[in-house]
């Protein structure tokens, strides 16, 4: 009686387990606060259930340590021993065997030691992952912002083009109203003259049956100035008189004369849309000294470049070309889209398009696509895209100034003459896979006949 009143004093007397707390794991009911947990039983025990452990010669042989919860988590699976040091070469937590096999050569430490290093630095890998995610909401944000500008682009060339194919299906409309009109017009008025025609010729008939009978009683009378004054001849001559079909020869070519000219007209507001379109994406760059072929004058602002006749002494510079006389902004685009536009007025000769960051610029190469460069070029051979072999274009007037549009992400590098809002030449279905940087060459002095310079300019958007 003595031992179960005990028993029971001892069972009040302690605490019941809390939430954040390790159970009993022998309790039944209402559990108790554990207070050692068995390495070698793989269970918690509250002060009572802990008797046992000791008092028993043999339980007094485990080995007890401060309460754990998910004790078979906490072991190693290969060696069946409590994982309580952590590898700091492959970041996991081991055994005692596993640094005598796996782990022999790697450098341990126990868990309370790592824990530690782990938790001074949690402070700088919260603020770092708080970071990471203000990046990633700026990148859901930048997507989106991608994706409605997208909508918007798509909604304007879906308006675009319904404007001006409504318009071009209302003149055809109008056209072909108007061709039939006049076609049937015509055939109505043929219509209408053989129609009358063919009453006077009825007419006659009528009295010619007439007259016929009056020939007859004529050539039975004796009075001659009776017959005289009653013969009468008919006088119309029906032989020359003919109904003549209308010609349509030239009608149908007339009014796709008129269409054609119309939809140049729609063509015109359509180019110009595009170049407007494009011009929004304009960037502000400056030609970068660095770069700049030895020959090379640029002026002080970086928007101008001509050949100055004669090699300067400059520093090496890797990033400086050597060879031909090219030049490269400061700026690069590793992403979106850019514009800009190139003065070339004067000119005789002259290149201007956009190269990737790693071109060489110490060699002799051919400017294509292939080797990095998406370049317009015009000479005495007219004006050209240089690719391998080169695009011929049509020059229908002197070009005054180019205009550059390139979207990375699309692999699009696109030409427009832009005091003709005349698109040029675009190179579709480019991989950019490195920084673009605009690029200018303006060409040999030649003598003063090409020493105007090259001109970045800035978009007016109301030429």
């Amino acid at each position: 009686m003595v031992d179960r009143f005990g028993t029971s004093v001892r069972v009040r007397e302690q605490p019941y387990v809390e939430p954040a707390e390790v159970p009993c794991d022998v309790c039944t009911g209402t559990q108790l606060k554990a207070v050692k947990s068995c390495l070698e039983c793989f269970m918690s025990f509250c002060q009572t259930h802990l008797e046992p452990h000791q008092r028993v010669r043999v339980l007094k042989k485990h080995r007890l340590v401060e309460p754990m919860d998910r004790l078979e988590d906490r072991m190693c699976m290969k060696h069946d021993r409590l994982l309580e040091l952590f590898c700091q070469t492959e970041q996991v937590c081991v055994c005692q065997f596993c640094t005598e096999t796996d782990h022999k050569s790697h450098p341990v430490v126990p868990l309370k030691e790592e824990y530690e290093v782990k938790m001074a630095q949690l402070g700088k890998i919260e603020a770092e992952v708080q970071q990471m995610i203000q990046e990633r909401q700026k990148n859901i944000q930048e997507i989106k912002d991608t994706v409605k500008r997208s909508k918007a682009d798509a909604d304007r060339e879906i308006a675009d083009g319904v404007q001006v194919l409504s318009a071009l299906k209302r003149c055809i409309e109008k056209w072909q109203d108007d061709l039939n009109q006049m076609v049937k017009e015509r055939l109505k008025s043929t219509e209408k003259q053989a129609e009358d025609l063919i009453k006077e010729l009825e007419q006659e008939i009528e009295d010619l049956t007439n007259r016929s009978s009056e020939v007859k009683q004529l050539s039975q009378t004796k009075d001659h100035l009776h017959f005289l004054q009653a013969f009468r001849v008919p006088s119309r001559d029906w032989t020359t008189v003919e109904v003549r079909p209308p010609s349509y020869a030239g009608t149908l070519r007339r009014s796709l004369d008129q269409l054609e000219e119309t939809l140049n007209m729609e063509m015109k507001k359509l180019r110009d849309a595009e170049l407007k379109r494009v011009q929004q994406y304009e960037v502000d760059v400056t030609l970068d000294p660095d770069t700049a072929q030895p020959r090379l004058i640029l002026s002080e602002d970086g928007k101008q470049v001509h050949d100055g006749d004669e090699e300067k002494e400059l520093p090496d510079n890797p990033k400086r070309f050597t060879k031909y006389l090219f030049v490269l902004t400061r700026q690069s685009f590793s992403s979106g889209r850019f514009y800009f536009e190139v003065q070339v007025k004067d000119k005789t000769a002259w290149y201007v398009g956009v190269a990737r960051e790693s071109i060489d610029r110490n060699c002799e190469i051919i400017e294509t696509p292939e080797t990095g460069y998406w370049t317009l070029c015009y000479d005495e051979g007219g004006l050209v895209f240089k690719d391998n072999p080169a695009v011929s274009l049509p020059l229908r007037a002197e070009l005054q100034k180019v205009g550059v549009f390139v979207d990375y992400d699309e692999g699009l590098v696109s030409f427009y003459d832009v005091e003709a809002r005349v698109h040029l030449y675009s190179a579709s279905g480019c991989t950019f896979s490195e920084p673009l940087y605009p690029f200018l060459c303006p060409c040999l002095h030649e003598g003063g006949t090409n020493s105007a310079p090259l001109i970045i300019s800035p978009v007016n958007q109301t030429d």
